[in-house]
């Protein structure tokens, strides 16, 4: 075996290497599993990985990626009660308080779900869902 050889083969990886990646501030899936094919290419083959410790890892892997969706579905569910309950208060009477901390009520004439948090139009007013203080029927 020759140390010339094994130093050409490593200059070429290095050469052809791509620029890195930018780092991500969370670890995910993807993430997790380059870390553990890493591990596993380079453990020592007199010690390999127990197999109950890769199991478990494997195991963490696919609970993160379940609670992910959890939250992901919940955060989507919230979202829709939101926009299904701004929809309802269209001709209601709510209450709210103005720019300068005031109490103010108006007919709700408008929903707008551009942003975040659903947008009410009340009177002339735009005020977020949220910030709504109390609710009447309207009066005819």
């Amino acid at each position: 075996m020759s140390v010339d050889a094994v130093s050409a083969s490593s200059t070429s990886l290095v050469s052809g290497a791509t620029a890195p990646a930018a780092p991500k501030k969370a670890l995910d899936a993807d993430a997790f599993m380059k870390l553990l094919v890493t591990q596993l290419t380079n453990q020592d083959p007199s010690t390999p990985m127990d197999t109950n410790q890769m199991i478990s890892q494997t195991t963490q892997l696919a609970m993160m990626e379940q609670l992910t969706t959890l939250s992901r579905t919940g955060t989507e569910a919230f979202a829709l009660d939101m926009r299904q309950t701004a929809a309802s208060l269209l001709g209601r009477q709510a209450g709210y308080l103005d720019a300068n901390g005031a109490p103010a009520t108006g007919v709700v004439t408008a929903a707008s779900f551009d942003g975040p948090v659903p947008q009410l139009t009340i009177g002339g007013a735009t005020v977020a869902l949220d910030a709504l203080t109390s609710l009447r029927t309207a009066s005819a």
